[in-house]
C-alpha cells in the first residue's frame, strides 16, 4: 500500500515540469509565437522587391532576426523575467544595429528595412503591418516616467532617418516622410513632413513617394521672397509717382 502511495506521489511531482513543458507547447501551437512570426516572415516579400526567396530572407534580412529576438525578449519581459530579456535585446542590437527594448509592444507583421539605426523605446508601441526604414527613433523628449514614447497606428510608414519622438499618437495609415521630426499628435490618413513635423495631406490611402514630398521651408521661403519683391515693385512706384509730383 505505501508503495502505491509514493508512486502516486512520484507521479503528481513528475508531472509538474511536464506542465510547464506543456504550457509552453501549447503557446506554440496556438499561434502565440508562430503566427506573429509567420505575418513578419511573409510582409517582407510585400513590401521589399529585392526579397527574392525565402532562405535570403530568413538569413539576410535584420529587420526579421531583430522582430524575433524581440518577441522572445518581449515574452520574458511580460512574465517577470530579469537581466535576460535586456541580454537578448542587447544582442540584437549587436548582430542588427537595431535596439528594441523588450517592453515596447511590436504588432505583427511590421517590417523594419534595412534597419540600421532604429531604437525603439521601452513604452513604444507600434501597429501591425507598420514600416519603418532605417534610421528611425520612436523615443521620448526627456526623463519623465510612465509612457513616455509614442503609439503608432496599423499600416503606417516611417521615411528613413524620421524621429517620432513623446507620448504622442501616430494614426492609422500615416506617412511620415524622411528626415521629420514628429513631436504632435497626427490623425488617422495623414502625411507629416518637415522639422517640427507637419501635415501636409490628409488623402486616404495615399503612397509615400519620398522623390515627391514637398519642401516646407523652401515654399516659406519662396512665398516671402515672392512678397518682398511685390513690396519693392511698388515702392519703386510710389517713389516714382512723388518725383513726378516735385517736377510738377
Amino acid at each position: 500500500m505505501q508503495q502505491i502511495l509514493d508512486s502516486i506521489k512520484n507521479s503528481k511531482t513528475a508531472s509538474k515540469p511536464d506542465s510547464a513543458n506543456t504550457f509552453l507547447l501549447k503557446n506554440l501551437l496556438s499561434g502565440y509565437f508562430f503566427e506573429p512570426l509567420l505575418s513578419d516572415f511573409r510582409i517582407i516579400f510585400e513590401r521589399d522587391p529585392a526579397a527574392r526567396n525565402w532562405l535570403e530572407v530568413i538569413f539576410c534580412y535584420p529587420g526579421l532576426h531583430a522582430i524575433c529576438l524581440h518577441r522572445l525578449a518581449h515574452w520574458l519581459h511580460q512574465r517577470g523575467v530579469a537581466f535576460f530579456p535586456r541580454l537578448i535585446s542587447h544582442l540584437g542590437r549587436f548582430f542588427t544595429g537595431i535596439e528594441i527594448h523588450p517592453g515596447a509592444k511590436i504588432g505583427k507583421g511590421v517590417f523594419i528595412d534595412h534597419g540600421m539605426g532604429v531604437v525603439i523605446g521601452e513604452t513604444a508601441i507600434v501597429g501591425d503591418y507598420t514600416l519603418i526604414y532605417q534610421g528611425v527613433t520612436l523615443g521620448g523628449t526627456g526623463k519623465e516616467s510612465g509612457k513616455r514614447h509614442p503609439t503608432v497606428g496599423k499600416n503606417v510608414v516611417v521615411g528613413a532617418g524620421a524621429k517620432v519622438l513623446g507620448n504622442i499618437q501616430i494614426g492609422d495609415r500615416v506617412r511620415v516622410g524622411a528626415g521629420s521630426v514628429v513631436l504632435r499628435d497626427v490623425p488617422t490618413d495623414s502625411t507629416v513632413v518637415g522639422i517640427p513635423g507637419r501635415i501636409i495631406s490628409r488623402n486616404q490611402g495615399e503612397p509615400l513617394e519620398h522623390g515627391k514630398l514637398p519642401d516646407v521651408e523652401a515654399s516659406m521661403i519662396r512665398s516671402l521672397l515672392s512678397r518682398i519683391e511685390q513690396l519693392e515693385q511698388q515702392l519703386q512706384s510710389l517713389s516714382s509717382q512723388k518725383k513726378d509730383e516735385v517736377r510738377q
